[in-house]
């Protein structure tokens, strides 16, 4: 598919791409969390194992609507990451809603015009790019959190990438899941960038 105009004014175009590896790959991730786990800490500050689950599902949900242009309670609520938990059936629902959220950007009218995510309104394009950095950034949480392996799906850590890289110098991104940017050396391994980006530590470890 043809890059889509963002109109953002960060500079970067999004090219549609497939947000279903990346879903998947995080869907793994959770599965793989052993219950004494879910209390431990994060890199993202104020977030344990459980939170940050939480925040995996509600955001899914969120974007799914954004991409169906669906308006409502789950888009138009501004994300608290710290604040979310998960619910008894967590490790059923998580992955039935990162399978949605993946389905719904595959129709290339997700892909036009504009819609609203948190609360803000944004092209749509954009809020494609934005979820894909908050797989690819939550998923090396979740595994630096709990232990595993990690290896983004690459389109999606190129979108998480340019997406970031664009917002870097915006004072507005500081706070939630972003703090100030870690800077890391140009040669670092894009995953290392892209962790640096979002004010994370790539050396982090529990």
């Amino acid at each position: 598919m043809t890059d889509t105009d963002t109109g953002t004014g960060t500079g970067a175009d999004v090219a549609a791409f497939d947000l279903g590896p990346q879903a998947r790959i995080v869907a793994a991730l959770a599965a793989g969390v052993r219950d004494e786990q879910l209390a431990d800490g994060t890199p993202c500050p104020d977030c344990a194992v459980r939170t940050m689950l939480g925040h995996v599902s509600g955001l899914s949900v969120a974007f799914r609507d954004a991409a169906r242009k669906d308006f409502g309670p789950t888009t138009d609520t501004a994300p608290d990451p710290a604040a979310a938990d998960i619910g008894p059936d967590w490790r059923v629902r998580l992955p039935e809603v990162l399978d949605e959220l993946a389905e719904a950007w595959r129709d290339p009218a997700a892909w036009t015009g504009m819609t609203r995510a948190g609360s803000v309104d944004l092209p749509a394009a954009v809020a494609a790019a934005v979820v894909a950095d908050e797989l690819v950034v939550h998923g090396w949480d979740l595994a630096r959190a709990t232990g595993q392996e990690y290896e983004p799906d690459p389109a999606a850590l190129r979108a998480s990438y340019d997406f970031l890289a664009a917002v870097a110098d915006d004072p507005q991104r500081v706070g939630g899941a972003f703090g100030p940017v870690v800077r890391v050396p140009d040669g670092a391994p894009l995953l290392d960038r892209v962790v640096g980006l979002s004010g994370r530590d790539p050396g982090w470890k529990p």
